[in-house]
């Protein structure tokens, strides 16, 4: 599991990387969700605020849980009680520069990793692989038998 900082990771992204194509927190996610689908992890995203008013957008991005931590507490509180709540710390990774999360993840033995190195990381994973697209349910199961019939009576065969 990686819990990302996401207001730490799209500041990193604009002054370290002069990224204009991630300009909000839906495009972050899109790409994040590619990411983590490429490594078959799942991740959880933390942003400060309430969030959109719609979040249409976000209910189609898969792999990523996105959470917005609301009016009355900052994504870093919730962050640092979702370190001190993991019952797995050692499988644990948390993206931040903020010296606070990084300090609150290495006391539970999690990983913690510089948001300037993650996007590193996921720039080169998304360049170097190719997500693997699954098979159609339909296709693994082949054709029911009325199926079959229809096309059978369709071309004029007989069994």
């Amino acid at each position: 599991m990686t819990i990302v900082d996401g207001n730490n990771l799209l500041w990193a992204l604009h002054e370290r990387f002069d990224e204009r194509e991630i300009a909000s927190e839906i495009d972050l996610c899109r790409v994040l969700s590619r990411y983590f689908a490429l490594m078959a992890e799942e991740g959880q995203v933390v942003f400060d605020g309430a969030g959109p008013a719609r979040r249409d957008d976000f209910e189609s991005v898969s792999h990523v849980e996105i959470i917005f931590a609301g009016f009355h507490k900052d994504s870093d509180s919730l962050i640092e009680e979702k370190i001190k709540a993991n019952t797995a710390p050692r499988r644990l990774t948390v993206v931040s520069s903020d010296r606070r999360l990084r300090k609150a993840a290495v006391a539970r033995k999690a990983a913690a990793v510089k948001s300037e190195d993650f996007w590193e990381e996921v720039q080169k994973e998304l360049r170097r692989r190719k997500p693997r697209k699954k098979e159609p349910q339909g296709k693994q199961e082949g054709l029911t038998e009325g199926e079959t019939q229809q096309w059978m009576d369709l071309f004029g065969l007989d069994e």
